[in-house]
């Protein structure tokens, strides 16, 4: 039988915007890799009454139940105490654990606050988890049929206590249930459209299931297979995919969650070309997502953002009669800008875009969102003229996602 999980995690501080809960989604990854299914993740600030509801809630949904957080030794650090109160257990002072946090400060020179006490309370029946990399031990707890643990916030700290203490035994646990996933990339196609093109497909099969999540400019696919091994459940994901890939075709970039950026970049490098960029209204972001991948130097010379007409001729060569006469968001101006960058940098591939992002200076002839792209390399220069919706950074993204789908399709094949 699969065995399901909750997440809680504990701390205040996530719940302002300068904090971001890390800890449940590598959780996640890990109880998915051998086939726990995570019903419900919780975030919850040091406030015993909503956590014990949280602890209540989670006990009644899933077989299994880890916390992260609130294991320290200050007033707000409350989830032994909460939980040891839901499961009716009497909190102890366990005195080896409270020599093992003695100890290690002492090695470092310190003297233990008698705050610290507080970490070596433990809930009856619980399993202490030594905590190789801070002061706070872990703690399991059996609980009638649900298995409970509770874990340091601190990723460093969490992370190693879960893979060396806790992932075996709910490997042994989940035996017999296996979880694979698959993600599909597409760029280029509607929400709608695509799901028009494969619901006879996927709607065949409920295992794996499919999900469709739109994004600013792509669309995601994800898949999920279950089985009795790993092996089966990546077969299913393989058959459902391939016959996915077929319908769609080249809409979809990448089949193992890739971003954009990457699939060109590897292209790119594979075959030997060269990439410069000279950017009007994307003000550099094409450079910065082509920058982002490790080893960009490879194949990216370099790019100009020329945002005023001025720039657009000295340092791109683009005639200020052909800006005058064609308009500065044109084909032509695209093609001139695209031609400069590549021979300045002497990339084998120039890429341009020019447009209007808003919220102002559109025009009826030229509206905001009005936006051309262009492209040369040793035997030609083109242009393609875009007519995109959204706020100023959405045309902006969706700009930058076209033009590395232009490249990607007229030279990665």
């Amino acid at each position: 039988m699969k065995l399901t999980a909750d997440i809680i995690a504990i701390g205040s501080e996530l719940l302002t915007p300068h904090r971001t809960d890390t800890n449940s989604l590598w959780l996640t990854e890990r109880l998915n890799s051998i086939g726990i299914e995570v019903m419900q993740k919780t975030i919850v600030g040091d406030d015993e009454q909503r956590l014990e509801h949280a602890i209540r809630d989670s006990l009644r949904r899933s077989d299994l139940i880890i916390s992260t957080g609130g294991l320290g030794p200050t007033e707000d650090d409350v989830t032994r105490k909460v939980f040891a109160r839901v499961l009716g257990r009497q909190l102890t002072l366990d005195y080896d654990v409270l020599e093992t946090i003695r100890e290690r400060f002492a090695s470092r020179g310190y003297q233990m606050a008698p705050n610290n006490e507080r970490q070596a309370l433990v809930p009856a029946g619980a399993t202490v988890l030594p905590n190789q990399n801070g002061s706070a031990p872990g703690l399991t707890i059996s609980h009638e049929s649900k298995f409970i643990v509770l874990l340091p916030g601190p990723p460093r700290e969490m992370r190693p206590m879960f893979e060396d203490q806790i992932m075996g035994e709910l490997e042994n646990r989940s035996r017999g249930t296996r979880i694979a996933r698959r993600t599909l990339k597409v760029t280029g196609l509607g929400e709608s459209a695509l799901d028009e093109l494969i619901a006879p497909i996927y709607g065949q099969y409920s295992n794996p299931q499919t999900t469709i999540l739109f994004t600013n400019c792509e669309i995601e696919v994800h898949l999920t297979a279950t089985a009795d091994n790993l092996s089966i459940a990546e077969r299913l994901l393989n058959e459902l995919s391939e016959k996915l890939k077929g319908k769609v075709g080249d809409y979809i970039y990448s089949t193992a969650g890739e971003s954009i950026e990457e699939v060109v970049g590897r292209g790119l490098a594979e075959k030997g070309h060269t990439i410069a960029t000279a950017e009007s209204c994307t003000g550099g972001l094409i450079a910065e997502r082509i920058t982002e991948v490790p080893g960009a130097s490879r194949y990216f010379l370099g790019g100009v953002v020329s945002y005023t007409e001025d720039v657009k001729t000295k340092l791109l060569g683009v005639p200020q009669e052909m800006i005058e006469r064609r308009g500065v968001v044109s084909g032509e101006v695209a093609e001139a800008m695209a031609r400069g960058i590549k021979e300045s940098t002497g990339a084998t591939i120039g890429l341009s875009v020019t447009g209007i992002a808003g919220p102002g200076g559109g025009t009826v002839a030229v509206p905001v969102g009005s936006v051309y792209i262009g492209l040369s390399d040793d035997l030609v220069t083109s242009n393609r003229r875009l007519m995109l919706m959204g706020d100023r950074q959405l045309i902006r993204w969706r700009t930058s996602q076209a033009a590395l789908d232009m490249i990607r399709r007229r030279y990665l094949g």
